[in-house]
């Protein structure tokens, strides 16, 4: 009997050692603690934004011609009014020339015509005082009169040869200007298609003429930035906004929404966006910035300080947690209520306390409810 009770107490210890060392090993989780912080309810573009110029105008000249002048160079910087580029348009000047001196001839013939008017109005009105006196003739009165009428027209005759000629003259330097290009604003010329001496060719009725110059005022930079049309109504003009560019990594510049879209672009069938455009709170903080470059944009919809938050990645589907329980090692599962959310933070309202630990290492293989884990402090250290 003595060597059975061995024997069975030798198979319950190798039983119970099996069972210690083939038991399911803790898995190693990373847990994050439920603590206050801020949690902020934002909103980001669909695609990259562009740094946009608040004035740009691509320039080009109504008629086609050889272009004579090309007063400037792609990076200059110009006034508003300055000649940037004219085509060859000698006959228009030659035009030009003779309808000044029509006018200057015009305007010589009417103070000739009207001098000779108001003189043989001054003789009518005389011939008239003579014959009331009785000193003249009926006939020569009606003479008198007729002619100093004949001189009136005459003079308003001018007077319209002067107007006609004018007109002329106005209609010329229109066609000059229909070869010429000024800077309708300061700004800096960012591109310039032709060279001197090259002939522009104007495009078709109705087909757009390509830009001879792009001309823009980088004085005065925003964003615009495509947002999901679904996120478009919550959008309104005056919301913070945090820009960043590519080109500034690692600075977060502030703005304001100024203006929302009115209609969808559909770049795509399924890429609806709304565009939106936004200033910048402090323009002169932002240092050098060029047209066209790269941004991203994080619209702020609302904000909250010092409420319980987790991280974002730690919830599952239907607003569930992994809370770890210490005292027995294991994961529990529990329902949250949650309030402000965005990609980083989520606000709970409900479910958890300050201090719980949650498990944010959902991809690992075996995390689940009911399951042994360990935390993990490397992943924590990290």
């Amino acid at each position: 009997m003595r060597r059975i009770a061995v024997v069975v107490a030798i198979v319950a210890v190798l039983g119970l050692a099996f069972a210690w060392f083939s038991r399911p090993k803790p898995i190693p989780v990373v847990l994050k603690e439920v603590a206050e912080g801020k949690v902020e309810a934002t909103l980001a573009n669909t695609r990259a934004g562009t740094v946009e110029a608040c004035l740009r105008t691509k320039l080009s000249t109504i008629v086609g011609g050889r272009i004579e002048y090309l007063g400037v160079k792609e990076g200059d910087r110009v006034k508003k009014g300055q000649l940037l580029l004219k085509l060859w348009n000698d006959d228009q000047q030659a035009q030009a020339a003779l309808s000044q001196a029509q006018v200057a001839l015009a305007g010589k013939r009417v103070d000739e015509v009207c001098i000779a008017a108001v003189n043989a109005e001054k003789e009518a009105k005389r011939q008239a005082e003579l014959r009331e006196k009785g000193f003249v003739s009926a006939s020569r009165e009606e003479i008198a009169r007729t002619e100093a009428e004949v001189k009136r027209a005459s003079c308003n005759t001018a007077k319209a040869d002067v107007a006609q000629a004018e007109a002329k003259l106005k209609a010329t330097r229109v066609e000059q200007g229909r070869v010429a290009l000024y800077a309708p604003f300061d700004g800096t010329v960012a591109k310039i298609v032709g060279e001197l001496g090259e002939y522009s060719t104007p495009s078709p009725p109705g087909v757009p003429t390509p830009p001879a110059i792009d001309l823009i005022d980088d004085s005065c930079l925003y964003v615009k930035a495509p947002m999901d049309e679904v996120d478009a109504p919550k959008i309104s003009v005056g919301q913070p906004v945090r820009v960043t560019l590519d080109a500034l990594p690692g600075k977060i510049i502030p703005g304001k929404v100024r203006r929302v879209a009115p209609y969808v672009s559909a770049v795509e069938k399924q890429a609806r966006t709304v565009d939106v455009e936004v200033n910048f709170e402090h323009p002169e903080a932002t240092g050098k910035l060029l047209v066209g470059y790269s941004a991203d944009v994080e619209i702020i919809l609302d904000g909250r300080d010092k409420v319980l938050r987790i991280p974002t990645a730690a919830i599952q589907e239907g607003g569930r947690v992994l809370l770890f329980n210490a005292d027995s090692g294991k994961l529990e599962e529990r329902k949250i209520k949650t309030g402000l959310a965005n990609w980083e933070y989520t606000e709970v309202l409900e479910g958890l306390a300050a201090g719980d630990r949650i498990v944010t290492s959902l991809e690992k293989e075996g995390v689940k409810a009911g399951a042994t884990v360990t935390p993990d402090d490397k992943a924590k250290a990290k």
